[in-house]
């Protein structure tokens, strides 16, 4: 990615960029959009059987996207399911953790960018060596 990329203008931009970004990893994980109280969204699910603490699924969240009315809600479960995820982001992007793993984005800068996609590809490797991808 280049370190030249601007900062997104617009939330619908800022929304497009991440999307952009969550779109690469399709497949291994299956995609779905246009769920939530039609609200723009997009979100990356692993489709398969699996036990997590005891309680089999046959599905598995790994990231998502939403369009707010005043912020990008950019979902990303790894930083739930292990915290010690969390050293993966700047204190900056940290401070737009809200709750326990939504980020309230409201710009986009070539660094968070950079961030979020080195985060995504952790995350994809830390679902695959659980087996859950």
């Amino acid at each position: 990615m280049s370190q030249n990329r601007r900062v997104a203008a617009d939330l619908d931009e800022l929304y497009s960029e991440v999307e952009s970004l969550l779109r690469r990893y399709s497949p291994p994980f299956s995609e779905r959009s246009g769920g939530i109280s039609g609200k723009r969204d997009y979100q990356l699910w692993s489709e398969k059987d699996v036990v997590i603490e005891g309680r089999k699924k046959s599905e598995v969240y790994f990231a998502g996207v939403i369009r707010q009315k005043a912020y990008v809600g950019f979902y990303y479960m790894p930083v739930y399911t292990d915290p010690e995820r969390r050293d993966l982001f700047s204190p900056e992007l940290l401070r737009l953790l809200k709750g326990k793993s939504c980020f309230h984005l409201k710009r986009l800068g070539a660094e968070m960018l950079l961030e979020i996609e080195s985060a995504l590809d952790e995350g994809v490797e830390l679902y695959r060596r659980r087996g859950w991808v």
